[in-house]
Order: C-alpha cells, then structure tokens, then sequence
C-alpha cells in the first residue's frame, strides 16, 4: 500500500507536464502532502486489524490532495485515479496499474527490492501509466514546442537591413489587410424590430445580445486600427497601446486590447481573423434566414446564454418552471447542415465540435481509442432535447464536459463556475467512465487553429 500511495503521488505530479490534458489546473502538489498520507497510512494499519480502505481513501482524496484541487473536473480525475490504488486488490501480487502490466504492484520485499524494481521502469514513462492515449505525447511535444518559439519570436530583433521591406512597411501592409477584412457592424436597432423581445421565442433576445457582442468587438478592430495606420504615417502620435498591437500583428498574435473585449480563443492573429469572419457569417444568416436548423455553438460569444434560452423556450410553451428543465443529450448520424431538413420540435442541434482524447465511432455508436496521430475528431450533430425532472443514466455513457478553448480553464465569475465551462453532455460508451475521465477526454468549441 506504501508503494501504491507513492506511485499515485507521482502519477498526479507527472500529469502536469501534458498540461490542460493531464490538469485543468496545474496544482502544486509537494513531498509534504504525501508524507502526512504516509504517517495516516502508517497510523490507521497500527489502529485496525482490518484495513479501513474508504477512510484512507477519503483522507487522501479529500482531505491531503485534494484540498488543494479547486476545480470540480480535476476533483473527479484525482477520484477516480485513486480508484485504482487505494483498493484491495493493491495488496495482490501483479496487481496491474497499467493496461499492458509493466507497471504492477510487486510481490512483497524489503526497500532494496522495490527500489530494484523501480530502476527497471523507463526514464521517461509511456502515457498509458497515466491512462492516456499514444498521442498524448504529440501533445506534450506540441506544447513544449509552441513555447521554445514564442520565446524566439519575442526575442528576434524589431528591424533589419535588407532590400525587403521593412518593419514598419509589414505592419503596414498587415493593418490594411485586416482592416479590409473586419466584418461591418450589424445595425442593432433594425435587428431589433426584426427580432423583437418575445416571450414565446427566447433566441431573439440572444441573437440581439450575441450581435451587440460582436460590435463591440469590431468597433475596437476598426477604430484600433485605424488609428495604427495614422501613427504608422507619422499622423498621430504612437501610444504606448498602439506600439503593443504593432508588436502582436507582427508577431502574429491577437493583440491585447481585442482580447480585453473578444471571446476566448487561442488562435495565431491570421486563423482568428478567419474565425471571426466565419462567426459573423452564422449571424448574418441567422439574421437573414431566421432561426437556424442546426445552431453553430463555437460560434456564439457566450454559448451559456444560448443553452438558458433552449430551456426557456421549452419551459414556456409547456408552463413548467426552469429550474425542473435540463437536457436529454442524443448524438445523432449527421453533421453540419448534411441530411437535416427540419428543427426538432423541442430542443435545437449543435454542431461544432472537437472531441480530444478519443473518437466517435459511427458503425459501433460509442466512444472509441483514438487514431495514432489524429489528436482531435469532428464530433456530429447533438440533440439537446430539454425535459423535466431528467434522472441521468448510471451507466452506458460518459459524461463529457464542454470547454470554449482548450486550456480547460478560466476566470471564476460571480457564479463560482469557470467562465471556460460550457456544460456535460452524456455520450454513449461502452467503457467504464474512469477510462475517459483518465485519459483527459473533453470536447471544445474552438481549437487552436
């Protein structure tokens, strides 16, 4: 059980280096945290002749590590890790915590003897210790390369000598064609006639909400740069402010002040300007079309604001009270607009969506492994179908939670939830869930590009 309970310690510690895939949060957990478990481990053998497994459980879980795990997710991922060494069948000899058994729990020795079997462990150990897939470790490459080059790029000179153009002359260039690019705002008032407040038809008001986002947001684009283009000319002065978003075009970064009043996204300047011109593109022809058949949900600013108006409209028609309504979720064969002819008659599709840390399997209808070197799947359209009083299914599904951006986290808002979090939507599988839930799995609206 002691070296069960170390080797959890540095399965948790270790998750950290695949970023927001192993924690939501990069917690610092310390040698002392597995020390005081040692001594209760060591108290509670003394105290018993029968091993007390759920108040050992409890008292790590709980109490040593996880009283600092502030996220709900990590909380069920600490869970469900423990699961696996805090149980009975730890004390059996061979006991596997791995699926291929190169790492197990060795017949009973002295220290001498463990530390012998340790020594024969990989270096670098493989994901599948951490219940990951294979491409776990592109991921972590990834990660560790995009910030070596981030940090390059921030340290290469701001000019050069040379017949090309100069530095000034490409943010020049890069101002104009973003500009040329940046969206029209949409005239709320006008939208507003179009889609008045009604108290049958909830989407109104989000459509109006979602576009007046969006202004804001253009408005910011256009007046900034704008302004660049001058100070650039020599025909006003550069702030300080203006010199910080002539860095970021060059760079290829989204610049700051857009961010202060954009929606989250982790996009190079080039993708996310492409992105935003696709989001506009939905709401236009929502505006044009009326209500959508299938609603984009990556593209929405505040995807929450959408998800209450589907229960709102529902509640409403039926006279039922808001707080009885949640939703029954049905992944359905299509994607996209392909073979929908008509809304569902309560309820909406959403489309949009990457699913991380394993695929969709149509034939078998479940969550499946993923594909060696396929990090992220389309998922198809999902039906979110409200009903009262819904008691979710104990098995068959795994309960995937919803991200906006893959760094899985996000400023805590006056409700206490991350501002990052969509929602959980149950999908048929045919594993256990802690397979999934070790392995990081999550679905997000936007990815990187």
């Amino acid at each position: 059980m002691l070296f069960a309970l170390c080797f959890y310690h540095a399965i948790i510690l270790d998750r950290r280096k695949f970023g927001p895939l192993g924690w939501n949060i990069p917690y610092g957990f310390r040698e002392s945290d597995l020390a005081v478990c040692i001594q209760q481990l060591h108290d509670f053998l003394e105290m018993f002749e029968e091993i007390p497994f759920k108040v050992i459980h409890f008292l790590i879980y709980d109490v040593n590590y996880g009283g600092r795990i502030t996220d709900a997710k990590d909380w069920r991922t600490a869970q469900m890790i423990l699961d696996e060494y805090m149980i009975p069948e730890v004390l059996e000899d061979n006991y596997k915590f791995s699926p291929s058994g190169k790492y197990r729990s060795i017949p009973v020795t002295d220290k001498e003897g463990y530390l012998s079997y340790i020594k024969t462990l990989d270096l670098v150990p493989q994901p599948e210790v951490f219940g990951f897939h294979e491409n776990a470790l592109i991921t972590c490459n990834q990660e560790e390369t995009d910030n070596i080059f981030a940090t390059v790029t921030s340290l290469l000179p701001r000019s050069v000598s040379g017949t090309g153009k100069t530095r000034d002359e490409i943010i020049m260039d890069l101002t104009m064609d973003i500009l040329s690019r940046t969206p029209q705002l949409v005239d709320i008032i006008s939208l507003q006639k179009m889609y008045p407040t009604s108290y049958e038809e909830s989407m109104n008001t989000v459509l109006v909400q979602e576009c007046i986002r969006y202004n804001r947001l253009l408005k910011v684009m256009a007046d900034s740069l704008r302004d660049l283009a001058k100070a650039i000319k020599g025909e006003m002065v550069m702030t300080a402010a203006l010199e910080e978003m002539a860095n970021a075009l060059f760079n290829n970064i989204v610049p700051s002040m857009w961010e202060a009043v954009a929606y989250p996204s982790l996009m190079p300047l080039a993708s996310w300007v492409t992105d935003l011109n696709k989001r506009m593109d939905f709401m236009r022809g929502w505006i044009k079309n009326g209500v959508p058949k299938v609603y984009w949900i990556s593209g929405f600013f505040f995807p929450q604001a959408f998800l209450t108006g589907t229960k709102q409209n529902f509640a409403r028609k039926y006279k039922l009270p808001i707080d009885t309504i949640s939703f029954e979720y049905e992944v359905m064969p299509h994607t996209g607009l392909d073979g929908v002819e008509e809304a569902p008659a309560d309820g909406c599709y959403i489309s949009g969506l990457s699913l991380e840390g394993c695929r969709w399997d149509h034939d078998a209808w479940t969550l499946v492994d993923s594909k060696p070197k396929e990090l992220f799947v389309q998922m198809p359209n999902i039906l979110l179908r409200p009903v009262q009083n819904r008691v979710p299914p104990e098995t068959g599904i795994f309960k995937c939670p919803v991200y906006k951006v893959l760094t899985r986290q996000g400023s805590l808002s006056t409700t206490g939830h991350s501002t990052n979090f969509v929602m959980y939507v149950d999908i048929p599988s045919k594993d256990p869930e802690k397979k999934w839930v070790k392995a990081g799995v999550a679905m997000f609206c936007g990815l990187k590009y």
